[in-house]
């Protein structure tokens, strides 16, 4: 640490780094302009950077200048086991090449504490009408993970820095808001701002805190996890003032849905967002979380609230200690974290938003940024009286209506880590069981809260049983539905479905909708507020205008309304205040986070790979196609794709079909059909999950032309034959070629989930460089740090403008630095040769030196190496 500016913290024994006085040193009167993000930044440069370029570093964020990376050292790395476990299963490899190269792999660990929660790998096998679905559920869990989750528990003992939560204890970001993160950390006696990456894109979570957190794919992990800097351009920071409240009965749901919009709208993407004004500072942490939870649906990097009374309040309500509590109002006082602090800051633009004008939302189909007012459902063509009707008349013969719900489910720390949202959903289920209502027998149903705190509020405010009655009892404790694990349907349903070919659908309280995430035999899927997910499983059907239509009816045959069974805001509140203690989180954190008990016995620093897993295998990185050489010359495209490719597209992580590449693989290896698991779940085996490259069924690869017509699916064309097969054939051949690939795509290429599958599998089909006509942040990362190239099309140019039809073969020429110029030399099939001028996105000096050693694990590598020898 830097000692310039250290200063003993008032009402303390701990020191803190002014950070203040080093910008006001710098320019007097800048400080009060600096937003949030600014101020956090700044700290951690003054208290980590080279103490000789401080000064630069200070600059950049003074004079939002963008011609000099500066560093930011996170102070911890929150994961969940998917990709959790394959940064740790891509150390363990490390440490295996380490030691070929005659190193010591025992010194290859983390150097910032790692939290790794597992959290991902449980399917919704038991609906939540199963009393034991909770114990069945977590049992199936652990028979189809034990050689996941054997590696994870090698880690814990073989790894310094990592802690463990076993699964069935809550979702990672509910975790972080709830215990994990202390808002102000102490390290050797210095007090300073929380901060972390997590290898999830919904680690913005915490933002509600003022915690800078931000998601990363699990490559950017590593290389924090290693010690290694985040090296960053001053990001764009952009004020949203919210003014206004939100009217009765609309729900955190609802305004983060049009928020959602309203930002995508405003193109934030790669924006760190700060949240300020009167409607924010009436929002609870729970009502924050919920629009922070959200920010990779929006595209920004985060979504920042100030420090205030109300984070106070909410450490209190989750059995934070008196002392912590004190510590982070002195301390963000101190530090000009505070809400008043910052009625100056200066944004390089604001947008205003006013929480009046929300209405009741959903959002779909497909996209969560795509609103879906209530009021709207008939006009949109959803809710379609005939085609409900005409449901009732098959439902009248024993049949499924067209439209049927077949999965809603309360899902998600977006949504469940707001007390507020789940007692809406309680009150609207006591009020429906009041009446008689049911839930329609073809819906799968379910409750998994992200805490188990969850469970203890709803039995205090005896609202679980009237959830359990209407099939929406506790089946886990993890993200489940949300992450696509929503498990399988009754067979009776699922062939009802393939035979009569339903348009099926899902509702989620979740925070992705893309299509074939949630269920392969759902077609499209639907977000919503927990209370509406309990309306559409009474409806069975989105064609139902659930503002108008009769969800049933009483006694006397009048019909019962949503607006009869929705509950007041003062009731909820109320029930919220009376339900909700703090006691109750420090029953499930207390154990929790002793859970740490070590054996005793030595543990091995190289794991004991087994040969047969199709979970866990040693990763490839020194051999095969990332061993050889990129030449940037004569790649084939594996796939022309248009816009909005999400890493659903790229590397799917619902359940693997018996008819997929992976699914022929895994029975070939041996695996019943039932154990099949997910896409997700596979991760650690390179085998399996190069399988799930472009496995979306719901792809459209412009290349897979049939009868003059593009086929929807998991396909690709062969070049030069112009033969159609499936994307893992295809792959295949051009690996067994060795030919180099390409990939042509349009607008906000890698929107979604931070999964470095997304990298890793085209990396190692082959593909050595990815064009399109914008990257998502996350993915443009993870692609760098696999090595593989991303080019990014000027303003006007696009795959339709040059007329590209994948015959061709492309060259990339020019000398590679920070967003070079290069140029993209098309080598059309009838001779004809274009050069097109495109932007190289290694946007900084860490990319090039990344993507120049072939990925992070190499540049890592080679680094170990020099020190030890030097050493």
């Amino acid at each position: 640490m830097n000692s310039q500016h250290r200063k003993p913290l008032p009402g303390t024994d701990l020191d803190w780094f002014d950070a203040r006085a080093a910008v006001e040193a710098l320019r007097p009167g800048a400080w009060a302009t600096l937003p949030y993000t600014a101020r956090v930044h700044a700290e951690n440069i003054v208290r980590r950077a080279d103490a000789a370029k401080v000064d630069d570093y200070l600059g950049q964020l003074v004079e939002r200048r963008r011609d000099l990376d500066f560093p930011w050292f996170p102070a911890r790395v929150v994961c969940h086991d998917i990709l959790g476990q394959t940064a740790l299963v891509d150390l363990a490899g490390l440490r295996d090449a380490i030691a070929a190269q005659g190193g010591d792999p025992a010194q290859v660990n983390p150097v910032v504490p790692v939290q790794l929660i597992v959290d991902h790998s449980l399917a919704v096998e038991c609906g939540g009408y199963d009393p034991d679905a909770f114990t069945r559920n977590r049992a199936i869990e652990d028979r189809r993970n034990a050689d996941r989750f054997h590696f994870i528990d090698w880690t814990r003992q073989s790894f310094k820095n990592v802690d463990v939560i076993p699964p069935g204890n809550g979702i990672m970001h509910q975790i972080n808001l709830e215990k994990m993160s202390p808002v102000v950390y102490v390290q050797d006696g210095v007090a300073f701002p929380d901060t972390c990456v997590g290898t999830d894109s919904h680690t913005p979570h915490v933002d509600a805190l003022g915690v800078v957190a931000i998601g990363v794919g699990g490559l950017e992990a590593e290389n924090v996890m290693l010690g290694r800097a985040s090296w960053m351009r001053t990001p764009e920071m952009v004020g949203v003032e919210l003014s206004g409240k939100p009217a009765p009965g609309i729900t955190a749901t609802d305004i983060v849905l049009a928020l959602t919009e309203f930002l995508r709208e405003s193109k934030v993407v790669g924006a760190y967002l700060e949240f300020r004004g009167e409607g924010a500072a009436a929002l609870t942490i729970g009502d924050r979380a919920t629009i922070s939870n959200m920010a990779p649906e929006y595209g920004a990097t985060a979504a920042m609230f100030f420090i205030d009374d109300n984070t106070l309040d909410y450490l209190r309500l989750t059995g934070r200690t008196d002392e912590q509590v004190a510590l982070v109002e002195t301390y963000a006082k101190a530090a000009g974290l505070w809400a008043d602090d910052l009625a100056d800051a200066q944004y390089e633009r604001t947008l205003h938003f006013d929480l009046s004008t929300v209405v009741r939302n959903m959002a779909g189909p497909s996209n969560p940024h795509r609103r879906l007012p209530t009021s709207a459902l008939a006009e949109r063509g959803i809710a379609d009286a005939a085609k409900l009707q005409a449901g009732r008349d098959e439902q009248a013969q024993g049949l499924m209506p067209d439209g049927a719900v077949i999965i809603a489910a309360i899902t998600s720390c977006t949504n469940t880590s707001n007390p507020r949202n789940v007692i809406a959903a309680g009150l609207l289920a006591r009020n429906a069981v009041a009446k008689g209502l049911v839930r329609k027998p073809w819906v799968k149903t379910s409750l998994a809260p992200g805490s188990k705190a969850v469970q203890l509020y709803l039995e205090e405010s005896g609202l679980l049983p009237d959830l359990e009655q209407l099939g929406f009892g506790i089946v886990a404790f993890a993200c489940t539905t949300c992450n696509g694990m929503s498990g399988a349907l009754d067979p009776k349903i699922q062939q009802e479905i393939i035979e009569r070919d339903l348009y099926a659908t899902a509702v989620l309280s979740g925070n992705r909708n893309f299509d074939g995430r949630i269920h392969p035999y759902a077609k499209q899927a639907f977000l919503a507020s927990p209370p509406l997910v309990i309306a559409y499983a009474i409806a069975g059907t989105v064609r139902f205008d659930i503002e108008k239509d009769a969800l049933g009816f009483d006694a006397e045959g009048n019909p019962i309304t949503l607006k009869d069974l929705w509950p007041g805001d003062e009731e909820i509140d109320a029930v919220v205040k009376a339900s909700v203690k703090p006691e109750q989180f420090r029953q499930v954190y207390g154990p929790m986070f002793q859970l740490r008990v070590e054996s005793g016995e030595p543990v091995a620093p190289l794991y004991d790979w087994r040969p047969q897993s199709t979970y866990i295998r040693r990763p490839p990185y020194w051999e095969g196609a990332l061993a050889g050489e990129r030449t940037l010359r004569g790649l084939r495209p594996l796939a022309v794709l248009g816009d909005n490719i999400t890493t659903d597209h790229l590397s799917p992580s619902n359940a693997i079909l018996a008819s997929s590449a992976a699914g022929e693989y895994l029975a070939k290896m041996g695996l019943p059909e039932e154990d099949f698991n997910s896409y997700a779940t596979h991760r650690g085996d390179h085998l399996t999950a190069q399988r799930a490259t472009f496995a979306n069924p719901k792809l459209v690869n412009e290349m897979a032309v049939v009868d003059c017509a593009v086929k929807q699916g998991s396909l690709a064309r062969i070049e030069p034959e112009g033969r159609v097969v499936r994307m893992w054939e295809a792959i295949e051949t051009y690996m067994e070629r060795k030919q180099p690939l390409i990939i042509i795509a349009g607008a906000d290429y890698g929107q979604g989930s931070s999964r470095d599958w997304a990298a890793k599998g085209v990396r190692l089909a082959g593909v050595e460089a990815i064009v399109a006509e914008g990257f998502e942040r996350i993915h443009r990362t993870n692609l760098v740090g696999m090595g593989v190239l991303p080019l990014e099309f000027k303003p006007g140019t696009t795959r339709l403008t040059l007329g590209i039809d994948g015959t061709e073969t492309f060259d990339v020429v020019g000398e590679r630095h920070p967003r070079a110029e290069l140029t993209l030399v098309v080598h059309r099939r009838n001779g004809e040769v274009v050069e097109v001028p495109v932007t190289c996105r290694l946007d900084s000096d860490e990319d090039v030196s990344i993507y120049e050693a072939g990925g992070v694990l190499q540049r890592f590598a080679q680094d170990f190496l020099e020190t030890s020898k030097a050493a």
